[in-house]
């Protein structure tokens, strides 16, 4: 088998599409949780401890005069503090949809578990076979 075939057969299995859909999800959730970083939580932080904009503390490494504006190489730690904000916020969220989903899982284990137990017949043998499927298609 080519490498263009296997691409191909990579490519159009549900773990790939299902990986490419959450990296779209992700990209966009990270636009979302950055807003909410830069332009909600900090700003309110910053007035709180004396009017401080986060995002502009740095500490200058040689300090340059162009065109009356001080610039010049710096190290922004500002920055890194509003990136370490948002890196705890999809902590927290990544860990709550995980919580969520192992508390679904569960609540369908124990589900697939009353129906194995009441089994008294084929058809509730059928029936708990369906609800077997339906968790291993949950979680693949």
């Amino acid at each position: 088998m080519g490498f263009i075939d296997e691409l191909k057969q990579f490519a159009a299995k549900g773990n790939a599409v299902d990986m490419a859909v959450g990296i779209l999800v992700g990209g966009a959730f990270t636009k979302v949780v950055n807003s909410i970083v830069s332009d909600m939580l900090m700003p309110p932080l910053g007035v709180l401890i004396g009017g401080t904009d986060f995002s502009q503390l740095k500490i200058v490494l040689k300090s340059v005069m162009k065109d009356g504006v001080e610039t010049g190489p710096a190290i922004n730690y500002g920055k890194f503090i509003n990136v370490c904000v948002e890196f705890a916020i999809v902590v927290v969220c990544a860990f709550v949809v995980v919580k969520m989903m192992n508390k679904i899982i569960a609540l369908r284990i124990s589900d697939v578990r009353a129906a194995v137990e009441g089994i008294q017949s084929a058809a509730d043998l059928k029936k708990a076979t369906a609800k077997i499927d339906e968790l291993k298609k949950m979680v693949d």
